[in-house]
């Protein structure tokens, strides 16, 4: 896709984003797609059926794209953000991952379940889109009048000491060999693709449910297009051709004025679907008075979700408005907004920016990051039950081992309370 101006280049970019996000959103409203709630019903009710459309989408994105870069359609390599990263943030990973299982559990959501809620019409999650967004813009961008953010006061300086660094890039195919990488991921990402779709696919309830197979197919699907058109948009500049961030960068030399220049080329990188940082951007592009320079390919994905999940509701005559329900209501999603504040940009994305983006990638640190997730949704499910069944009796490192040894991550013996 090569146009001959770069407004008109990023025009597109921008739209057809915002395109695939609308869809995205009217899918995940109709289908009822949840990653928490795929966690919630698999831990309290043994149900996998959401779970199966959430790995449906895994591996939907994995196929397409290890397919799509051995034909040079993608390039997940030159991501924003850097998912390949040759340097292994596995604790950031892994802490991040813990911080925002815990937070989307208590948040009633992930990032994008969020965005999809508010366009239901429930104003509980406008709160937790705003706290989430003060924390992930501050994660990122200096306090005002200071050089420090939250990441280099509070984590940076001890996670980066953790950091492991490889030889090269972090994605399976890379650590196994560097000169073979790209058959490597499509042989290897092709074998991991085909076995989750087995496993999906071997049940018959699950292959019954045309609501769990539609919401899989279309996110996997979304996250893959998202990767197809921000690789593909490039500028056609007197038979040179550079990507938008190619020609952001030099754009001194390139554009005849200043006018148009976005304010950070990193954003106009190839790149998919992930919510919890492009929340933060949102805040900073009102901050600016919304100038078209700080337009991102996440603000148009917020803004695709909300309104494709708004659309739904009204289509399907399901728009309410809902409030909090006591102040313990209000208390506990606050919590959660700012756990999944800190947890996805620390651990690099959410159950969607590195449950399937990053993952469709094949990096190592998104494997982490999913797994911790899920252990940190299911561990808060698991205590939050254990203290309701047995209220004042149920501390919380009581409950915290039960629901430990539920999952079988710590022998029985140390339980101090009987399963529930």
């Amino acid at each position: 896709m090569n146009f001959e101006s770069f407004a008109s280049a990023q025009s597109m970019f921008l739209w057809a984003t915002f395109g695939i996000a609308l869809v995205l959103g009217v899918v995940v409203n109709k289908t009822n797609f949840c990653t928490m709630g795929a966690v919630s019903d698999w831990v309290n009710m043994g149900d996998k059926s959401r779970m199966r459309a959430w790995l449906l989408a895994i591996a939907t994105a994995i196929l397409g794209v290890v397919i799509l870069e051995k034909v040079g359609m993608v390039s997940p390599g030159d991501a924003f953000p850097p998912y390949r990263n040759s340097q292994l943030v596995w604790v950031e990973n892994l802490l991040g991952g813990l911080m925002f299982g815990i937070g989307m559990t208590l948040g009633s959501g992930c990032g994008n379940k969020t965005l999809v809620r508010i366009g239901g019409g429930n104003i509980k999650s406008i709160m937790v889109f705003l706290v989430i967004a003060v924390i992930a813009y501050f994660m990122v961008n200096p306090f005002p009048g200071s050089d420090q953010t939250l990441m280099s006061l509070l984590f940076y300086p001890w996670t980066s000491k953790l950091a492991i660094g490889l030889p090269s890039s972090q994605d399976i195919g890379s650590l196994i060999s560097t000169e073979n990488a790209l058959n490597l991921r499509l042989f290897g990402g092709g074998a991991i693709g085909l076995v989750v779709l087995v496993l999906v696919f071997k049940s018959a309830d699950f292959r019954g449910s045309f609501d769990n197979i539609l919401g899989g197919l279309v996110v996997g699907l979304a996250v893959l297009a998202a990767w197809y058109v921000t690789s593909n948009v490039a500028i056609n500049l007197d038979g040179e051709t550079y990507n938008l961030r190619g020609f952001v960068q030099e754009w001194d030399f390139l554009a005849e004025d200043a006018a148009g220049k976005p304010a950070d080329s990193r954003p106009l990188a190839p790149q998919s679907f992930t919510f919890i940082n492009p929340m933060g951007q949102s805040l900073g592009y009102a901050a600016s008075g919304f100038k078209s320079s700080f337009l991102t390919f996440g603000i148009m994905s917020v803004l695709g979700v909300i309104l494709g999940s708004f659309l739904w509701s009204l289509l399907s005559r399901s728009f309410r408005f809902e409030w909090f329900a006591s102040w313990r209501d209000f208390v506990t999603h606050f919590i959660g907004a700012v756990f999944m504040g800190f947890g996805g940009v620390l651990g690099m994305g959410c159950t969607i920016g590195q449950g399937i983006t990053g993952i469709s990638t094949l990096a190592v640190g998104s494997f982490v990051t999913f797994v911790a997730i899920v252990l940190g949704s299911a561990l808060t499910m698991k205590v939050q039950y254990y203290k309701l069944v047995y209220e004042e009796e149920a501390t919380f490192i009581k409950a915290l081992v039960a629901g430990l040894a539920d999952l079988h991550l710590l022998p029985n013996s140390l339980r101090k309370l009987e399963a529930v």
